[in-house]
Formats: structure tokens, sequence, C-alpha cells
């Protein structure tokens, strides 16, 4: 096991992101939130798993299922739920909902409703990360020059594409794997396989059996890790990680997790069987993880009710202050000032 300090924190991610999803979940169907959101309860460990493994400067570029990672990185619950609520204190002045919370000051660039349309942003955020370590001049000359030769360029922060077993055929994201390889760009290209997308099991729609042996037809390292268990994601992220800063090149990850919720909150998941999805909740990532703790002498189970108490009554206050504020919105002359403002007004 990891240090206990790090052990507790990552299940203070875990247990916040599972439950801003079921405040979420809860907040919908009262009908004090609309349009849509897509849920992630049951993939706590791979969201936690990666924040704690980052640095600071990282970025992230998420998914659609954008809320733990958000949280994991270091988002203020008050401002997701602000965002949800159409509130002028969210992460996007209310204006993008569920599934578009940028957060510039924790490295997140936001998600974006389009499946695998990230990865190529997570891309261009790396080649800049590259350029600023290299220099222009050295930068400009690498590109020019045969991939094979180029020498490995250390770089101190990295790029991270996060996406799911959906998008991982769509042509940006091989797109991007292509040219972060030739250029041997600082990028974690994270594959969270939850083994659907959207209706359909990944393993009908998916050419090979695994994602990550793609990765060897753009010359990356791919690897494959149980997303349940938080200690296993954390130590491969890691690795991943010492290798794409030692300047090597982009790194491919595939995260085998299980989603517990549907798609979105219409999908009443007709598509899989209620013993499938108990087998999964058997392996629910936060009690497996909780498990481990009481194991390794970190926690007692008084210790860990005690710390979900905390967290679950944390999150419902955050909600109920946002909910405070929700009424806040821009008006539709400060939505226009925003969309027409030159780069230097935009706050």
């Amino acid at each position: 096991m990891i240090e206990k300090d790090k052990c507790i924190d990552a299940l203070r991610m875990m247990l916040n992101s599972r439950f801003f999803e079921e405040k979420t979940e809860e907040l919908f169907k009262a009908g004090l939130i609309h349009g849509t959101t897509h849920l992630a309860n049951g993939q706590e460990a791979a969201q936690a798993g990666l924040c704690m493994a980052l640095d600071d400067g990282d970025w992230i570029v998420p998914t659609h299922r954008c809320h733990g990672f958000t949280i994991c990185k270091g988002s203020w619950p008050v401002a997701m739920f602000a965002e949800m609520f159409g509130s002028r204190q969210g992460l996007a002045k209310g204006l993008g909902g569920s599934m578009h919370m940028p957060d510039k000051e924790n490295c997140n660039l936001g998600s974006s409703a389009v499946v695998g349309s990230g990865v190529p942003l997570a891309t261009g955020i790396a080649f800049y990360q590259k350029f600023q370590s290299t220099g222009s001049a050295a930068f400009a000359t690498s590109t020019a020059q045969n991939p094979k030769d180029l020498a490995p360029v250390p770089v101190k922060n990295i790029s991270v594409a996060i996406f799911g077993d959906g998008a991982s055929s769509r042509g940006s994201v091989h797109e991007s794997m292509n040219l972060a390889s030739i250029w041997k760009l600082p990028m974690l290209f994270y594959c969270e396989n939850n083994r659907y997308g959207m209706s359909a099991p990944s393993d009908k729609m998916i050419s090979v059996d695994q994602i990550s042996s793609r990765a060897a037809a753009y010359s990356m390292p791919g690897e494959v890790v149980d997303g349940n268990d938080f200690e296993a994601v954390y130590n491969q992220v890691l690795k991943a990680c010492e290798y794409i800063r030692s300047g090597k090149g982009p790194y491919l990850l595939e995260v085998m997790t299980y989603r517990f919720k549907g798609h979105s909150k219409s999908d009443r998941r007709l598509y899989r069987t209620s013993e499938e999805e108990q087998q999964w909740l058997q392996r629910d990532p936060i009690l497996l993880f909780e498990h481990k703790m009481i194991e390794s002498g970190y926690a007692t189970e008084k210790e860990i009710a005690a710390i979900e108490e905390e967290c679950r009554k944390g999150i419902d206050l955050q909600a109920q202050t946002a909910l405070k504020e929700s009424g806040d919105k821009l008006t539709e002359a400060e939505v226009l000032d925003l969309v027409y403002a030159s780069e230097k007004e935009r706050p």
C-alpha cells in the first residue's frame, strides 16, 4: 500500500466523486437541474488514481463524463453545482452545464459533448509544453527531422487526453496518436474503458481484444490496468508519467472499469443484465479500497464511516450553497459581451 496520508486523500477524492454524482442525480430527479448528465458511479478509482499521480502543472482534457476527474483535479464542487444550475458562479459562468466544466486554475481544459473531440486539444497542449521545454529554434529543427532520430527532450509537465472505449475508434484519436508519436509529445492517452459506448458493448464494436494493443502501431508503449483498483491505477500512471517526462514521447494506458449507471440520465440499461451489474457491484472501487485500508491498518471501519459521513455532508452543503445562488444568471447582454469580447477583455 502507498502511504497512509495519500490513501486517506484518495478515499476522500473517490467519496466526493461518488456523492457528487448521487446528489446530481437527486437534483435532476427533483427538476432543479435541466438538460442531461452522464454519471460515473463505479469509475472513481480511475479518476483518483490518475489525478493523484499527476503534478500540479499537468493538464487534463476529460470526456463528457467529467465530474469525477474535475473534482479529483481540485475544482470546487460549489462551482460545479452552480454550473449545472446555470449560475454565473459556475465554472463556465453557467453557460456550459454538466458536460462542459473548464477550470484553468486547476489545469483542466474542460470537456465537450462531442465524443473524442478533447483528444486533439490535449495534443495541442502537449505540443505547447514541448515547445516551451525546447525553445522555438530547437523545436522547429526537431519537427523537421526523422522521428526515429529525435533525441529525448525531458519536460516538466504533461498533457492527458481522457477518452472512452467509444471514442477509441474515432479518426481524431488516431490522428492525434500518430502526431504525438512523430513529434514525441509529452502526452498520456488515457482510455477509460467502461465496456460500453452508450448501449454498445465494446467487445462487439472494437476490432481488437484490448485497445492498448493499438499503441504498437504508433510506436508508443501500451498497457492495461485494473481501473477498479486505485493503487494499481496510481502506480501505472506514475510509471507512464516517468516515461513521458523523460522525453521519450506519448504513452497509451487502458483503464478497465465499469459504470454502474446508464450512459445518461434517461438510459434504463436494457442492454445488459442485472446479474452482470450485480457482479460489478461486488467490485465497487470504493469498497475495495476501504477494505484494503482496513486490512493494512490505515483505518478502522468506524473511522472510514466517519470519513464517509463527513464527505457526504460536505457535498450536500456545497449543493445547497450553489442552489441558493442558482437564480443569479448572466443576462443576455453579458453573454453577448463574453462571446464577442476581445481576448484581452475576457475575464
